[in-house]
């Protein structure tokens, strides 16, 4: 695909129970999840209300489970050469939780855990036949339905900062004061802002990638993760530009962030 190296150009949710994932992002978000795995593995595409895909679904099962697999979230990052990135993130204090591998028609990929425990994919995608300038268009600065945020929480902001802007491009330009704990650190990605590091706010506090999910209402979203077996851990609260977010834990158990609007406001 034609994404710049560093884009985030997927997202997964690893689930032990697909079919309940569907059913609450469907009704938190408005996606149309595929109900049933299109091919050998179980895996299942996250469906836009506008005809995109948002990423997928992947059962965890209990092999996954035994090697340490949990519910979450995990993104996606274009690499230019996989094995070569993996080895200089390696170099860096990085851990190869997964080594390269190749799936045809797909692409060339592996798991990392950055030097402060963040957990994010490499890699690089055989285009669609036909199609060789195709590119993922899964992250949006501003539309429902796709991934709007991608924030770390990390024990170091500062040395996750440096690994990120060295091996991918990015850059770190502002920051917001979140007091004692330190500040959340923008991120930028080809001069957009893509998202931000903070430090734990709390002792219990682990290392992970939450991803904000574009929703049309912060309101109707919140009630529907309420009603469909979710937890809201903070929030909503408003954010710059006026729209509000929040943090919550699915019924699976995996977290996520929600962005969006609060239409009460425009009454």
């Amino acid at each position: 695909m034609a994404n710049p190296a560093g884009s985030f150009i997927w997202y997964e949710l690893m689930s032990p129970d697909p079919e309940g994932s569907k059913a609450f992002y469907d009704a938190v978000v408005g996606w149309d999840i595929e109900p049933k795995p299109a091919g050998e593995l179980d895996y299942r595409m996250i469906r836009r209300p506008d005809g995109g895909n948002a990423g997928g679904i992947l059962r965890l099962d209990p092999a996954m489970a035994e090697h340490g697999a949990r519910p979450m979230w995990i993104g996606y990052l274009a690499v230019d050469d996989v094995d070569a990135s993996v080895e200089a993130a390696k170099a860096d204090g990085a851990t190869a939780l997964m080594p390269p591998w190749s799936v045809p028609g797909v692409g060339r990929m592996a798991m990392i855990a950055d030097p402060t425990g963040g957990i994010v994919y490499l890699m690089k995608p055989e285009p669609p036949a036909g199609q060789p300038d195709a590119t993922s268009d899964v992250f949006s600065v501003d539309r429902p339905g796709h991934v709007r945020w991608n924030e770390l929480t990390a024990a170091d902001p500062a040395r996750a900062t440096d690994f990120y802007t060295r091996h991918f491009g990015w850059t770190q330009q502002g920051s917001m004061p979140m007091g004692p704990a330190g500040d959340y650190l923008f991120l930028q990605h080809g001069g957009v802002g893509i998202g931000a590091i903070m430090p734990f706010m709390h002792p219990q506090a682990t290392p992970r990638w939450t991803y904000y999910l574009g929703v049309d209402d912060i309101d109707r979203a919140m009630a529907a993760v309420k009603a469909g077996g979710g937890q809201v851990l903070n929030g909503p609260h408003q954010i710059p530009g006026g729209e509000y977010s929040l943090t919550g834990i699915d019924p699976q158990g995996a977290a996520f962030g929600l962005v969006g609007p609060r239409r009460g406001d425009a009454a």
